[in-house]
């Protein structure tokens, strides 16, 4: 049977290479997408099921979740990458910019991991939820306190959820630092942010998708948070 797997933020970055790389390897990928950008028509070409979702909306989320329970009978995997980038002094506020962060990190994954808990036990496999988050969730940020705590949040309910499901689903967090530059990002910029590590590199998109692998491949690791921060916890 063809693996299925479902990934959260698939328009552009990580998300993208994600879906690319699973749909080559012939798995059934459903992805989310905020905005519709070009890259998203050659995942559609390729077979992508793809719907359209701002996970700052609850009732978004809703019509999201009725839409894969009415065409889908059973899920192997969620991928958790949606994301929400968002400084403290962001002109939307501060009341906007937590609740922002807290709905598309929490909120959305807490309701998708309960709707779609009956499409993953259908799995004929060990199912999997697999949460990334980031490195700044164990040390903080002083310019991204909300966006630190938002994703601080989604690695406890790795922890609540894992519980809950086990031991039909294994539940856990990928927690990277500096995995790729955006096209903008100058030499300078660059060269500080390699140098936050011990490596002084980025990881580049396939150590995620190494590190989902092995995840998904194990039968024996649930409720841990994976990092990917090139030893930079030891700077």
């Amino acid at each position: 049977m063809q693996p299925r797997i479902l990934i959260t933020g698939v328009g552009k970055r990580i998300g993208l290479y994600l879906a690319k790389a699973y749909l080559a390897r012939g798995y059934q990928v459903i992805g989310t997408f905020r905005r519709r950008y070009p890259s998203l028509v050659k995942l559609e070409l390729a077979g992508a099921d793809l719907y359209q979702c701002d996970f700052t909306q609850a009732d978004e989320i809703e019509k999201l979740i009725q839409a894969v329970i009415g065409k889908y009978q059973h899920l192997d995997a969620i991928i958790h990458n949606a994301s929400l980038w968002l400084t403290d002094d962001d002109p939307i506020g501060t009341h906007a910019i937590m609740e922002q962060v807290m709905q598309v990190h929490v909120s959305a994954p807490y309701r998708l991991n309960l709707a779609f808990a009956p499409l993953l036990i259908n799995s004929p496999q060990q199912a999997d939820i697999i949460h990334i988050t980031d490195f700044v969730a164990q040390k903080g940020s002083q310019k991204h306190i909300a966006y630190a705590a938002s994703k601080a949040a989604l690695e406890n309910l790795t922890l609540s959820f894992a519980a809950k499901y086990a031991p039909k689903i294994k539940v856990n967090s990928i927690a990277p630092a500096l995995i790729c530059f955006n096209e903008n990002d100058d030499d300078a910029y660059k060269q500080k942010a390699r140098g936050k590590s011990l490596l002084q590199r980025e990881g580049g998109e396939n150590e995620v998708l190494q590190a989902l692998d092995y995840l998904l491949q194990s039968h024996y690791i649930t409720g841990r948070s994976l990092p990917l921060d090139g030893g930079r916890h030891l700077k």
